[in-house]
């Protein structure tokens, strides 16, 4: 994502005498950012998220930028003419992908979420979760700039809500935006960048923008390179808190869904760096390279 989405003034309504739904919203997500939508149900963060996605024009002001954008609805419509795979390989190739790439990515995604079996079942056939599997596959194709989550890690199993946790840690590590609302208030809690709340068909930030100090789990990690070297600033946007104890070692915390980025981009770094320990709050300490 090269450029800022910026909403100026932003306003939404349906019909010409309906009520506002959204007035006066002014937002911008820049690269490399995640960005939590919180409010109560009925408050228009769906509709928000609509507008960000840029499905629904807004009435009054303007939405500039133009990130490529991957979006997943509350309700994704499963009943398409398709098998799992052929629906995210015809997406893919809409995206620009070659068939043979659109296929190759549809097969990755669907096995990283567990839904390999249901690569050849009929779309109208598979189960809510599966269904759901299929939506945030297809968002995340064809490397989106900007991705756009309303509740999409509603009816997801642990094992896929954890890898799609880790999706939004790779798309912001790689330069991308985030943008989710999530019923959960544990879901990547401390992670974002910035929370809003959306109140009075308004937005309302926290305190400077930021999202609140971390309330989930965070994992450790002491990491040694040559003295000198700084961290790369796509692993400090990703750690909560970094601090070198040494010349060349650092003691890094992250959100638990975080640290597989982390380690990862600290061991393909150029030159990279020597893992010292791994070690989740509260728990002994683990073996280099062993998972959190």
């Amino acid at each position: 994502m090269q450029h800022d989405l910026r909403l100026t003034a932003v306003g939404r309504r349906y019909g010409i005498r309906g009520p506002w739904v959204l007035r006066d919203i002014h937002l911008t997500l820049t690269p490399g950012t995640l960005t939590r939508i919180e409010g109560a149900n009925g408050t228009g963060k769906s509709t928000l998220l609509r507008v960000i996605a840029r499905l629904d024009a807004p009435t009054e002001g303007r939405v500039t930028g133009r990130p490529r954008t991957a979006y997943v609805p509350e309700r994704f419509p499963s009943a398409l003419p398709f098998t799992a795979s052929g629906y995210l390989t015809h997406l893919g190739t809409i995206h620009g992908l070659s068939r043979r790439t659109a296929a190759d990515a549809a097969h990755s995604w669907l096995e990283r979420f567990g839904a390999a079996a249901y690569a050849g079942t009929p779309m109208s056939r598979l189960s809510k979760g599966s269904s759901q599997k299929v939506a945030v596959a297809q968002a995340l194709l064809a490397d989106p700039e900007l991705m756009v989550l309303d509740e999409a890690w509603t009816g997801l199993d642990t094992a896929a809500r954890a890898e799609l946790e880790r999706a939004v840690a790779e798309r912001t590590a790689a330069g991308g935006a985030v943008v989710f609302v999530d019923h959960d208030p544990r879901r990547l809690a401390g992670v974002p960048d910035a929370t809003y709340t959306v109140v009075d068909g308004g937005i309302k930030p926290g305190a400077d923008g930021r999202s609140s100090p971390p309330a989930g789990p965070l994992t450790r990690v002491t990491v040694q390179g040559p003295p000198g070297v700084q961290l790369a600033p796509d692993t400090v946007r990703t750690v909560t808190s970094a601090q070198e104890t040494a010349p060349g070692v650092h003691r890094l915390a992250v959100p638990a869904s975080h640290s597989d980025v982390l380690l990862r981009a600290l061991l393909t770094a150029r030159p990279p760096w020597h893992v010292v320990s791994v070690e989740p709050d509260g728990a002994t300490p683990l073996e280099p390279g062993s998972r959190p």
